[in-house]
């Protein structure tokens, strides 16, 4: 302030002194003409100056600053070094701004900030996906206008963020199951954080399934063993009668054993999640084994059929071949009536891939329950499979077999007319 009035002060007094000079010499309108120019010239070059710096700030470049009298010079050098100081940070605020939005964008994690009225100001592309959002098309917009879940509505009312909410439903199939937290900061905003916990879900299921199964066909054996160990403890029966309820524990017993194995088996397997070992498994060996088993379950009450077709060997895991092919020909025994028949062959295919497949004569399979036959402890009809010493977990433990050596496990039935199941392995697992 003091220099611009010192540089007003001196400007007059320039004036003057030329004025009253060119008076003296050259006369009174001379001097006047003189001291009005220089106070002119003076003011022209203000309002040129004002003018280039007006351009400066609209944004024409620092090269605009140049040219400057040395009287604006230092006013002027020290503004540019200002504004480019401002520059240089806006732009690293941009750039920073750029990074956080794409880290926003890269989360798992739906992402989704409310203003103070609980309006949309920003989503990541996940959230839109889990919400159905369309940022462009929303924003501003409340979000229970949008996401209209009884549930969430009432959790954005209540102001009660402590717990998240789950919704179930979500996404544009209508298939995920989300869980949503609110976390309030500053100005009285709100983050919204979304899971997707559907994987988490269905896992927690089976897992309240699986015990809920286990217990119930451990329960069973269990139950019939105790009472006929009440029966011989507390009454004399003759011999032949002990014998007979001892025979029947005994049944039970192997049950609750067979059981525990398939458990341990599918545990090894599904906690084994690397490829089988690429081992050589001699196949008539293994066709023989399965023969021996097949013959002392069926006891002659069925029509048995094993044929190596193809001479190959199996790249793989020998106990875990074993295991699954043996559950797909007790399967096939267990559930076929007795004078049916069963056969099991091994071939190559045209594609180069092993097929073990086993065909049987019994009641068939609806198309709704073959979809479902892997799951652990699904039965078709119960009662018959704890007739025929079935633990439900046979087809479980084949399909883990399968996975571990890239094998596909087709199944192919029609009602009444019997089943053919087939492991087929790529042409990399034989030799």
């Amino acid at each position: 302030m003091f220099y611009a009035i010192f540089r007003l002060i001196t400007m007059f007094l320039v004036a003057g002194i030329a004025g009253v000079i060119g008076r003296s010499l050259l006369g009174e309108i001379a001097g006047w003409l003189i001291a009005f120019s220089i106070l002119a010239y003076s003011l022209l070059s203000a309002y040129i100056n004002q003018e280039r710096l007006d351009v400066f700030a609209k944004g024409a470049g620092v090269s605009s600053l140049s040219g400057f009298g040395p009287a604006w010079s230092e006013i002027f050098f020290r503004l540019q070094r200002i504004i480019t100081g401002l520059r240089k940070d806006i732009e690293q605020i941009e750039r920073q701004h750029k990074r956080f939005i794409e880290a926003f964008q890269a989360s798992p994690n739906g992402i989704v900030m409310l203003d103070d009225q609980d309006q949309i100001e920003w989503c990541n592309a996940i959230a839109e996906q889990f919400l159905g959002l369309q940022f462009k098309r929303d924003a501003l917009q409340r979000i229970h206008y949008i996401v209209r879940k009884p549930e969430f509505v009432q959790y954005m009312m209540s102001r009660q963020y402590e717990e998240p909410v789950v919704l179930e439903k979500m996404g544009s199939a209508s298939s995920l199951i989300l869980r949503l937290q609110v976390f309030p900061f500053s100005e009285n905003r709100r983050l919204i954080l979304i899971q997707d916990i559907t994987d988490l879900s269905k896992a927690e299921a089976m897992r309240r399934d699986f015990v809920a199964n286990v217990s119930h066909e451990m329960r069973t054996p269990l139950t019939v063993m105790m009472g006929f160990l009440e029966t011989v403890q507390t009454l004399e029966l003759p011999p032949e009668q002990k014998a007979q309820y001892l025979e029947m524990m005994m049944d039970q017993g192997k049950r609750m054993k067979n059981l525990v194995e398939d458990l341990l088996t599918l545990a090894n397997l599904e906690a084994n999640t690397q490829p089988a070992p690429i081992n050589s498994i001699s196949m008539s060996y293994l066709m023989s084994l399965i023969k021996n088993d097949a013959y002392a379950l069926s006891q002659g009450k069925h029509s048995l059929n094993f044929d190596l077709k193809t001479p190959c060997n199996l790249l793989g895991e020998e106990r875990e071949v074993l295991s699954a092919f043996s559950n797909l020909v007790s399967n096939a025994i267990r559930y076929t009536p007795n004078v049916g028949s069963v056969s099991a062959t091994w071939s190559v295919n045209a594609a180069g891939e092993g097929e073990f497949s086993v065909t049987d004569t019994g009641p068939g399979i609806s198309p709704e329950h073959i979809p479902r036959l892997t799951e652990r402890f699904y039965r078709i009809d119960r009662s018959r499979s704890r007739e025929t010493g079935g633990t439900g977990l046979g087809l479980a433990i084949v399909k883990h077999v399968a996975n571990r050596h890239q094998a596909n496990l087709v199944i192919e039935s029609t009602p009444g007319r019997g089943s053919t199941f087939t492991l087929r392995f790529p042409p990399a697992r034989t030799s």
